[in-house]
């Protein structure tokens, strides 16, 4: 693992796009790899997790080629097989979680394996709606950690579900099951989370019912097979958080990040930074939203969990938080201490390294801001195999005086040219 350097950047200006979304990109390769026919997949993220559900879609029997920006995927006619090898999830919980739907519908049995960092994350959460269903997930210990024994059956049941967390991994498995049911299944949840995989299913031509309910959302689908479709994935908003924080905190700094998706269950990370005072301006056009942002005097605000319904975009904003004037509160977000590393640990680390007095109750976080960027102290930080992390501690190293990042090329798995782009906005 490597050790990053990076020093503070007097001055910041550019224009950039960020990765394809990720969540878009895994979800295109597999309703692609499911469907019968030629697909075709632009903007594809290139970075290491979502390269690994597209090694395991080959496993299953999808074909794949690459020529240039376009990726082209043939779903076998007969429809996807049991792999005599170990479907490898590297570091990507998303395509653990899915897969884990996924395969459920295809007969045989499938171990799912996974690095240190995802072998350590619960998919108890995954396994108990899939049980329901009639498939049978084994894995180590009460939380079910990896590997996974996934045995498919030809008789999965629709179900009616409630999420009982905020997940559109856990909703997103589920729905895949669902494609294989004897009848339509209903997932209800209580914060809306991103609907990329019903939205995708539904261009696909799956019959699929989403509506608002009192306490949430609800969304039906009925059994069957997607259809090939040409797909264009949009810029990552949990990607462009980092450079939206990077240009409000950083004294001297105009950015502009180009076509990110702009759903809103993916962008509520603007909403929060408006409160906070930073000077900003969305264009949207089409599903796509170009976002600029320049220095600004941050004020502190609570954070409430459903406003993110992921947390992945908290540590960015805690870097905000620590450049803001006030105590700014992170409320509900215990889902960090089940990401790819223990961000809520990891998140107090990084702004007590800044200098902030930084303390939690419970599952709610709290970060005592130092009023502006230039009075962040140098800090060295172990990213403890987590890409969240490594541009959480760039973006503080670079608009205040500097840090060195262990393990920093975790970075690869969502944005193998970050620290590329970083140093060409300098």
């Amino acid at each position: 693992m490597s050790t990053a350097r990076v020093e503070h950047f007097e001055r910041l200006r550019g224009s950039l796009r960020v990765p394809g979304d990720k969540s878009t990109s895994h979800r295109a390769l597999m309703v692609s790899a499911l469907a019968d026919g030629e697909s075709t997949i632009r903007g594809l993220s290139p970075g290491q997790d979502v390269a690994a559900t597209a090694r395991i879609m080959e496993q299953l029997g999808a074909s794949l080629s690459v020529d240039g920006d376009l990726v082209t995927v043939i779903g076998p006619s007969r429809g996807l097989h049991a792999s005599d090898i170990d479907l490898d999830c590297e570091n990507s919980g998303t395509t653990m979680r899915l897969l884990t739907g996924l395969v459920s519908t295809v007969p045989g049995r499938h171990r799912l394996v996974g690095d240190a960092s995802l072998s350590a994350r619960p998919m108890d959460r995954v396994a108990e709606p899939l049980t329901l269903m009639g498939s049978h997930v084994e894995g180590h210990g009460a939380r079910l950690r990896a590997p996974l024994h996934v045995t498919s059956t030809k008789h999965l049941h629709g179900i009616d579900y409630s999420v009982p967390m905020a997940s559109a991994q856990v909703k997103s498995a589920i729905l895949f099951a669902a494609l294989g049911a004897d009848r339509a299944t209903t997932v209800v949840e209580h914060v809306r989370t991103r609907p990329t995989t019903e939205e995708m299913f539904s261009r696909a031509g799956v019959a699929v019912v989403s509506m608002d309910v009192e306490d949430g959302r609800s969304v039906t689908i009925q059994p069957g097979r997607p259809l090939a479709r040409n797909w264009l994935v949009p810029g990552d908003p949990s990607q462009a958080a980092f450079f939206a924080v990077l240009g409000s905190v950083h004294p001297n700094a105009e950015l502009e990040v180009l076509d990110i998706d702009s759903a809103r269950e993916r962008v509520g990370f603007l909403g929060v930074l408006q409160r906070m005072g930073v000077t900003m301006s969305l264009r949207a056009r089409d599903s796509v939203t170009t976002l600029s942002v320049q220095s600004s005097e941050l004020t502190a605000t609570d954070v409430r969990a459903a406003e993110i319904p992921s947390v992945d975009e908290v540590p960015a904003l805690v870097v905000a938080a620590a450049a803001a004037n006030g105590v700014s509160s992170f409320l509900d977000v215990g889902e960090l201490r089940v990401k790819e590393s223990d961000r809520f640990e990891g998140s107090l680390a990084l702004a007590s390294a800044l200098g902030c007095r930084a303390w939690s109750e419970g599952d709610d976080l709290f970060v005592e801001g130092l009023g502006s960027a230039t009075r962040f102290l140098p800090f060295e930080m172990d990213a403890a195999l987590d890409h969240r992390m490594v541009m959480a501690s760039a973006i503080a190293g670079c608009a205040g005086a500097g840090c060195s990042i262990g393990a920093a090329d975790t970075v690869a798995s969502s944005y193998p040219d970050f620290f590329d782009d970083l140093e060409r906005l300098s």
